[in-house]
């Protein structure tokens, strides 16, 4: 039995040298797991100069060790982030994590990333083996709570293949992590983006901005720690360890298994239970591969590391007798004092992430969008949301519907609704859809003859996506009144382009 990932069995990531000279970049990303490299890639699609420093192997610690859920349905329940924060700042947090998958989605889509990425359901479900009652009562509950902060969500009183009572949440994901991150890092050195491998950072200088490491300096003028334990920088030891004292790492456990084709829907499951357990299921040609995980426990606090495989390994042979376990491996969450990841600049320049506990593939893609947006000094919707320095309560001091009345709150909203379909079979004569055509969305429109025209649906002003607006039959901007004519073209500003026109081989 393999004692290693799954996701490593015949992949090797690029390797990279060690830093040997002097350098100066705008910006330094220290940590070479899914929240760096997805940094220093959206930087260096922004423009900026990047040096990526990884002490060991790029994806070669904790993203190698994950289950690869892409999920916005969190640890903490949404009913638990509504009682602590809120409910506009719970519904913010759930938000947050549809904006990263639709990231991943992104990137995969435009540089056509083989990495096995699909959108599945995922299924919040009752323990498997016990009285289900009182759980049905906290998944009805739960569901109508995400139905009305218009999550996709429906409850089931009964699960596919567990057979107890959960709520089914439409659009969720997977992928192969290091597929994923391959084929991001393969794209990263250049004359202005660096990658160092083996390179570990001894310190960091302020005034100017200087990281050491190997014997050598980089300057720099941003600097983004994304080690899953955040280093000390240049944030004082006081500050640092205050940060720290509010973190609690966790060991979780996986086995890997083949099962019979067809057994279990491509689907995420996760139960209720605490410690809760977890599965996913990816399909082969001749067998699907299941990865169930839990029997989490502080880290250094179990002797008996074995028996908590084993424990895995029964209750799996307890729901599904075939499975033929050919992978063992475990990995480390942190935790945070409220469940929360923290993201945001732990002093000036310093921008940290770390918290992700069973979210870190999503919240990992997330820490890199903000820890973009803070190097660029740009607005982020959810800066006061996962801001490092916050206090139990926010108070008056951050309100997210307030803080994106705007272009913001509305880019973010629109990009992340579902599609109205996948066909342009349905589209009647005189109407508008946005639809998911050749895996990117489109604004469809076909007219009285049953000519269609498919255009992008991002509005050439500042890139929110438009709506149809069924009694004017126009394409309307919700952030900024733009409003465009059903094949384009600018109808009033303040957009001065049309819409762009989409060419596509799918049948009208």
């Amino acid at each position: 039995m393999a004692k290693t990932s799954y996701w490593t069995d015949g992949l090797n990531l690029p390797t990279f040298p060690s830093l040997d000279r002097d350098l100066r970049v705008n910006v330094v990303v220290v940590g070479g797991g899914i929240t760096g490299i997805t940094t220093a890639y959206l930087l260096k699609k922004a423009g900026f100069s990047v040096a990526l420093v990884e002490r060991d192997r790029c994806g070669g610690v904790d993203t190698r060790h994950t289950t690869a859920h892409l999920t916005y349905v969190t640890d903490l329940r949404l009913h638990e982030l509504e009682s602590r924060f809120g409910r506009d700042h719970a519904q913010a947090v759930w938000d947050a994590g549809r904006a990263a998958i639709n990231q991943v989605d992104e990137i995969v889509r435009e540089e056509n990333l083989a990495c096995d990425f699909a959108w599945v359901p995922g299924y919040l479900h009752a323990p498997v083996g016990q009285s289900a009652e009182d759980e049905r009562k906290e998944l009805l509950r739960h569901a109508k709570l995400a139905q009305e902060m218009r999550f996709e969500a429906e409850f089931l009183e009964t699960v596919p293949f567990v057979q107890v009572p959960g709520i089914r949440f439409a659009n969720q994901a997977k992928f192969h992590p290091l597929k994923y991150l391959a084929g991001l890092i393969e794209r990263l050195p250049s004359q202005t983006c660096h990658v160092f491998e083996t390179t570990e950072v001894s310190g960091v200088e302020d005034d100017p901005l200087v990281v050491r490491a190997n014997g050598h300096t980089i300057a720099c003028d941003y600097l983004i720690i994304a080690t899953h334990v955040p280093l000390t920088g240049k944030a004082g030891l006081v500050r640092a360890a205050l940060l720290q004292s509010k973190l609690a790492s966790y060991s979780s456990y996986v086995v890997g298994a083949q099962a019979p084709k067809g057994t279990f829907p491509q689907a995420l499951f996760w139960d209720t239970a605490d410690p809760y357990h977890y599965l996913r299921v990816d399909g082969h040609p001749l067998y699907d591969y299941v990865i169930f995980g839990g029997e989490d426990h502080k880290t250094g606090q179990e002797e008996d590391q074995e028996d908590r495989f084993r424990k895995l390994e029964v209750r799996l042979q307890t729901l599904l007798p075939e499975a033929k376990v050919d992978h063992r491996w475990s990995g480390q969450v942190v935790e945070t004092n409220d469940g929360l990841p923290f993201l945001g600049e732990i002093s000036d320049r310093q921008f940290v992430a770390t918290g992700f506990a069973g979210n870190g593939m999503t919240f990992g893609t997330l820490a890199a969008t903000m820890a973009c947006d803070a190097a660029q000094a740009r607005k982020n919707p959810w800066r006061g949301l996962f801001d490092v320095h916050r206090k139990k309560n926010w108070g008056g001091a951050w309100d997210y519907v307030r803080e994106n009345l705007d272009y913001p709150y509305y880019m973010i909203k629109d990009r992340l609704s579902s599609p109205e379909g996948n066909s342009l079979g349905n589209l009647k004569p005189g109407e508008g859809k946005i639809l998911m055509l050749d895996k990117r969305r489109v604004a469809a429109y076909r007219d009285s003859e049953g000519s269609v025209t498919t255009l992008s649906p991002v509005c050439t002003h500042l890139g929110c996506i438009v709506n149809w607006n069924e009694a004017e039959s126009t394409w309307d901007c919700p952030c900024h009144g733009s409003r465009f004519k059903p094949t384009g073209q600018v109808l009033t500003g303040p957009a001065e382009s049309p819409l762009e026109s989409i060419p596509l081989q799918q049948e009208k």
